[in-house]
């Protein structure tokens, strides 16, 4: 039977918060893949990532993504599993991967930019969502 502390201690090993995703972007330590449809990604997504859906990673991550690369992989939000089904294709091709709580509506409501097509934006930091400043 697994105990409460062994239960969460593996959860934190599949898991990542949009402020540590943003942190290992910028250090180069992770690869950040966009789970969603084309349209979801052509109306914004997180610069860096690589768009590939769901149901393309099984055959297309091999041919763009090196084996044993820490990827991290995002859908919309909470109320979407899209990147649970992607981080299952990744984990099933025996890469480490992890998904980002919160997905895009919590790295735009951090405050982090996306880019669209006019662009990159960002909007004001939603303070209940993050209420402390990155240094």
């Amino acid at each position: 039977m697994t105990t409460p502390s062994e239960f969460f201690r593996s959860k934190l090993q599949y898991e990542i918060d949009v402020m540590d995703v943003a942190d290992g972007m910028s250090a180069g330590e992770l690869v950040l893949v966009d789970t969603r449809r084309r349209a979801s990604w052509d109306h914004a997504h997180i610069p860096g990532a690589l768009h590939m859906p769901s149901a393309e990673i099984i055959t297309a991550a091999p041919h763009h993504i090196p084996l044993g690369s820490n990827v991290v992989v995002y859908s919309w939000g909470p109320g979407c599993n899209g990147s649970t089904v992607g981080a299952l294709a990744f984990a099933e091709l025996k890469y480490p991967v992890r998904e980002m709580l919160g997905g895009i509506e919590y790295w735009i409501r951090n405050g982090l930019p996306v880019e669209t097509a006019d662009g990159l934006i960002s909007r004001e930091v939603d303070p209940l969502v993050r209420a402390y400043d990155r240094p």
